[in-house]
Parts: C-alpha cells; structure tokens; sequence
C-alpha cells in the first residue's frame, strides 16, 4: 500500500501563509495601515492669509498653491473666505485657489489651508514635455561678463547641476570678480542666475519654499532655485549652492509665474502661519487610502453597523486556533467541539467577570430544570425545544435583575448564544447520567479554561486591530489550522499518563 505524498498539502499550506504575509506588508506599505496600535505621525497645518484693500468693485483673487511638493503629501484643503465663491483651478502645469465676489469695499482677509504629511518618498511628477530654456539678451558691456563668467563656471564642471554649484560660487561676494561685481545687485542676484543659466542653455527657474517650523506666525517665502537636468526639476539655494530641498522645507511654489494676483483690490500681501499636528496613523491611512482611490481595499468603506460586526466576525478565526491548538495539541476535553469560541465571544461582549457570573449562573439553573424535563420523558426534539425557551427565560431574568440591581453587566447576557447553550445543558445532563459528575467536572471547566484563553487572546487591543486593518493575515491562521490538523503525536496532557513507561526504558 502506497502513502499519499504530503508534499503538495505542504506547498499549499506555505503559499497560503506567504500569501498572507505578502498581502499585510503591501497593505502597510502602500496604504500605509501602521503593524502596532496607537502610533502617532506628524501632520503640518499650514495658513496662508491674503490681506488687501478692495475699491469697491468686483474681486478676483488667485493664490499659487502647492500640486505635489517634494517630500510632502497634501492630505486636506480647506478654505476660510465668507461671502466669497472659492475653487482651485488647474491651468498652465499649476493649480491656483481662486476667490471672487462682487460688490466688495474695505481691507479684506482670505486664508487658505492645507495639512501636509512629510512623506520621503514623494516626488512631483515629471513634466510631460522638457522644458524650454528663455531667450536671454544683454548688452555690453554685461554681454562680454556674463560670458566670461559661464565660460569660467563652464570649465569647471561636466554636468548642469555641477556647472550651477560653480556659477554659485562664482557669484559669491568672497570670490567675485570686477565681471560679477558689474552685473549683482543685491535686488537682482537670483534672477541674475537665472538669466544667466538660460543663457547658458540650462532650463531654470524661480521657486518659493517655506520653513517649517512649530507655532510660527507671519513668514515668508523663501526663494529657491530649481534647474531642470534633462529627467527632473532639482533645487538648489542660491546662497550657499546645496542641492536638494531640506526635510523642513515646503516648496510652495514651483513654476508658477505668480505668487499672488489680486483684480479689484490693491495693497495685497501674502503671509504663512503653521503648526505641527500629530495624528493617529490608523486615521491618517484611511484618509490617504481614500483619497487616492484604494479604500475599497479597506473595510473602512462599509456602514458603521456593519463594521461593528465585522470587528467581532474577524476575531472568530483567533478563536477557532486556540481551541484546535488546546484540543489537538494540549489535548484539553472540552464540551463541543467549537462551543468554547462562542463563550468567548459573550465574553468579549460582557467583560469575563460578568460573563463567567452570567455563563455557570444559566447553565447551573438550566441543569436543574433539565432534570425536571427528564423525569417527564419527553422526545429529544421536544426536550431541547422546550430547554431553549427555558434558557430565554433564564438569561431575561437574569438580565432583569442585573438592571435592577444597578449592574448594567446584566444587560449583555443576551449575547450569549441560545440554542448553543441549550445544547451544552443537555450534553452535560446526558454525561451526568452515563459518566458521573466527575466527566462533567472535567469538560465543563476544560471548555472555560479554552474559553478564556480565546477571550484573552480576542479581547487584546492588538488582535483586534491586526485582524481588522489586515484580514488578509486570517490566511496564515488557516495555514497554521491545517498544519495542526496534521499533528498525530502525543498530546502534552498525555505525557503525565505515560511517564510510567519510562521505567521500562
């Protein structure tokens, strides 16, 4: 007689588990869902206000605000204008938030408000086209200085971003020369760069960023600039030649010809206030998986009644694994073979005090009762018919006298299941007669130690959160159920039975 090869059930059960596994860590990964309850992430709220006055006429105000800044997302945008209509408007590569009212007179304030989540792997999006470099023309004697100066920056570099870092240093006041000296302005050095890279055939621009820093009040932009190396748009600052945008650094504007524009007011500024925020990371990724378009992944889509069953639902399978783990492995008798899972579950309801109080209080009643159904020598489907409705009566008084007594607890015995406990009463009548007391002793507290065991594992905040926000990890419990459903040696609660044995060793 051939045995069948257990290889394949093996291959199954590890892909089922990788599976899982696989899933869970793409689920944090890309939506961001955190492994530990209660983790905390750092949210910018950032205030921009436009202040000006109105000449009694119409208004349009139009505001640059950031696409997808480097190193940041934009979880939220808001606006605070009363009176005013508002709507962000995507022309030209960039958005602008746009205000208008008619009829307006007096110093007018618009805010704008955008929560940012520092995220390093964000990077804005490559342009569709390469960007074209501006047509730049001067006049002597600049013409000659400028060239004299790029052929310099020129010749000791090889690529756009080192012959930028050159022509920083260049233009620096410890090392000019009477050619920079000619052409720098205090007023006029970044867009003198600028000019100047154009020129050079080095597509460059203008960028504003903002410093982030806690509770700060009234600041303002700071330029940057930005030079397009043929595959993406790298920033430098002007003053000390660095490249790359700092981890507190906003870029709020890129590309943009305009900060501001206001049509029908004049005196207009712009200033920023931000505050660093903390939020939880569970709540921050069911706000991101929405708004990218995976949240129907998530169960976060679904009705709150609905979600509240699916809290308890997805911690059954948690239970299942203890119950096989202490049966087959430990060998702990219980009485049914699932029943210990569905005290559990009263039990997360009630809290395990109130729950083990409520549990024995129905079964000890109902035990007497069903002596009583006994001595009348009803048929089997008559017997636990009627036992059924003796437990609803039971656990109704119960709950009763639990209210009246000021014990909400008492409440929540409901949530026991019936029919199962009816059945549990009438197995352990049924073991009291063909094998004593002792049998009943033994199962019915094997079922409770098993019961609270699951209880204990279901009820920990962690489980409810893995199970919830990574139901994809059920796979692996099922791998581990079927890797035990394989067990067939000694079970730990056998070991005590055969240590005589060893005598004969």
């Amino acid at each position: 007689m051939t045995t069948r090869s257990r290889l394949p059930f093996y291959i199954a059960v590890f892909l089922l588990i990788a599976a899982g596994i696989s899933l869970a860590v793409w689920r944090h990964m890309e939506l961001g869902i955190p492994w530990l309850t209660g983790e905390q992430r750092p949210v910018w709220m950032v205030e921009a206000r436009i202040d000006f006055d109105a000449g009694d006429a119409s208004v349009l105000a139009s505001l640059n605000v950031p696409e997808q800044p480097p190193g940041f997302r934009i979880l939220t945008e808001q606006a605070a204008s009363p009176g005013y209509g508002f709507s962000i408007i995507n022309s030209s590569g960039s958005r602008r938030a746009e205000w208008s009212k008619r009829n307006v007179a007096g110093p007018q304030t618009l805010y704008f408000k955008a929560q940012f989540v520092p995220d390093p792997t964000a990077q804005p999006a490559i342009p569709g086209r390469e960007p074209k470099t501006r047509n730049v023309f001067w006049e002597e004697p600049q013409a000659t200085a400028v060239q004299e100066i790029l052929e310099q920056a020129k010749a000791r570099s090889s690529t756009p971003e080192s012959m930028t870092r050159e022509l920083i240093r260049l233009m620096q006041p410890d090392t000019r020369t009477q050619n920079t000296t000619l052409l720098i302005a205090e007023e006029n050095y970044l867009d003198l760069l600028v000019d100047m890279l154009n020129h050079a055939g080095i597509a460059a621009r203008i960028a504003d960023g903002l410093r982030l820093e806690d509770a700060r009040r009234r600041q303002q932009l700071m330029p940057y600039l930005q030079i397009y190396n043929g595959k993406q748009w790298l920033t430098f600052n002007p003053k000390t030649a660095e490249q790359g945008v700092p981890e507190d650094l906003l870029l709020w504007r890129q590309g943009s010809a305009s900060l501001l524009d206001v049509v029908g007011g004049e005196n207009s500024e712009v200033s920023f206030s931000m505050l660093r925020q903390t939020v939880p990371a569970l709540q921050l990724a069911t706000m991101q998986s929405a708004s990218n378009g995976l949240g129907f992944l998530s169960f976060y889509e679904l009705p709150i009644e609905e979600q509240s069953m699916f809290r308890m639902l997805l911690l059954l399978p948690l239970g299942a694994l203890t119950v096989a783990f202490m049966r087959i492995v430990i060998g702990i008798r219980t009485s049914g073979t699932f029943m210990p899972v569905l005290i559990a579950v009263a039990f997360v309801q009630t809290t395990l005090i109130p729950g083990l109080i409520a549990f024995l209080s129905v079964v000890a009643i109902g035990l007497l009762m069903r002596g009583y159904l006994s001595s009348l020598n009803l048929l089997l489907v008559s017997r636990i018919s009627a036992l059924i409705i003796l437990v609803i009566f039971i656990t109704a008084g119960l709950s009763i006298i639990g209210y009246q007594m000021g014990f909400n607890t008492g409440m929540t015995v409901t949530f026991f299941p019936m029919v199962i406990i009816a059945w549990t009463i009438e197995r352990m009548s049924i073991l009291w007669e063909e094998e004593g007391a002792h049998e009943v002793m033994i199962q019915g507290a094997g079922s409770l130690f098993v019961a609270i065991c699951a209880y204990l594992l279901m009820s920990t905040p962690l489980a409810g959160h893995l199970t919830f926000n990574f139901p994809e990890l059920h796979l692996v419990i099922l791998g581990l159920i079927l890797l035990m459903g394989q067990y067939t040696g000694y079970k730990l609660s056998e070991l005590k039975r055969f240590t005589p044995m060893k005598v004969y060793d």
